[in-house]
């Protein structure tokens, strides 16, 4: 019954919103369990779904479905009837009203700086593989870059002479990141070493490379890194992500700027980077507790 406007949908996200592959996918999977719900509920035309059948949807997914879930499933939904609603397939937006379940904030996991030291120094920097690892690593730490950011890098994104990359984020938006003298130093090392090595014969525009010449892809990435990561002997849960919260945490603690570590980590609101100032505060009361004659 929705196909036909679903398909529409998609293609005003991927085209006029520059949504990733991956953001489309959630959304076709939340719409795919709307559509079906609407089947079961004898509805054959966008045109007849009131606030109602919206809200009976949305009670029907408790108690399957975490918060998070449910609360993207409002925002999906929103944004689909909008779009109906613009597109004139509808005379009205039943979504409208609709409120998002109050989701609990949780506090992004971080590495202390030593652990983020061991991390970085575990990659073996005498193969050409271990020069590429440590590169990446160095400049996720060193730039707050998402995994699928850094997978896409491309070579012309990178200024070695200025210390500048340029970064695609979400919706496709370009921001502009400053680069360390470390992480500058590994990427030479890997340009020059290790890069030609796993490029052989074949010519490619990105910058982090597989065997043969391929693209590395941000899976390949998150398995790296959880590699490292227990290698290097860390016991904490660790992702890619974690890299990127470990970087915003660590200039917080160290006096920058709320709106600058906004714009390095390419996030739209402010609000989302003020989580950070929650991990600060935690860590300076842990601080306060141990060290203080009577924390």
């Amino acid at each position: 019954m929705l196909d036909p406007y679903c398909d529409a949908f998609f293609d005003y996200l991927k085209v006029e919103k520059g949504l990733a592959r991956n953001s489309i996918l959630a959304y076709k999977q939340d719409l795919k369990k709307y559509s079906r719900y609407l089947q079961d509920q004898k509805l054959d035309s966008p045109g007849k779904i009131t606030r109602k059948e919206l809200t009976d949807f949305l009670f029907s997914l408790r108690g399957n479905n975490a918060v998070s879930s449910i609360s993207r499933v409002v925002s999906t939904l929103k944004s689909f009837h909008k779009f109906l609603q613009r597109e004139k397939i509808t005379p009205l937006d039943p979504s409208t009203l609709l409120e998002s379940p109050k989701l609990e904030q949780k506090i992004p996991g971080f590495l202390n700086v030593d652990e983020v030291s061991e991390v970085l120094k575990t990659p073996n920097l005498k193969n050409f593989h271990g020069i590429r690892d440590r590169a990446i690593l160095e400049i996720m730490y060193a730039t707050g870059m998402r995994v699928s950011e850094t997978a896409t890098l491309k070579l012309s994104d990178l200024n070695l002479e200025v210390g500048f990359l340029k970064c695609r984020g979400k919706g496709s938006k370009e921001r502009i990141v400053p680069v360390g003298h470390t992480a500058q130093d590994f990427l030479r090392k890997y340009l020059t070493e290790s890069r030609p090595r796993l490029l052989g014969r074949k010519i490619s525009l990105n910058l982090f490379l597989a065997q043969g010449g391929r693209s590395l892809s941000r899976q390949s990435i998150w398995k790296m890194v959880k590699k490292i990561v227990k290698k290097a002997g860390v016991r904490k849960k660790v992702s890619p992500h974690t890299l990127r919260h470990s970087f915003a945490t660590h200039l917080l603690e160290r006096g920058a700027d709320l709106r600058s570590v906004q714009e390095m980590l390419g996030h739209a609101s402010v609000t989302t980077t003020q989580l950070y100032t929650h991990i600060n505060q935690s860590w300076l009361k842990e601080i306060h507790r141990k060290f203080h004659p009577r924390g």
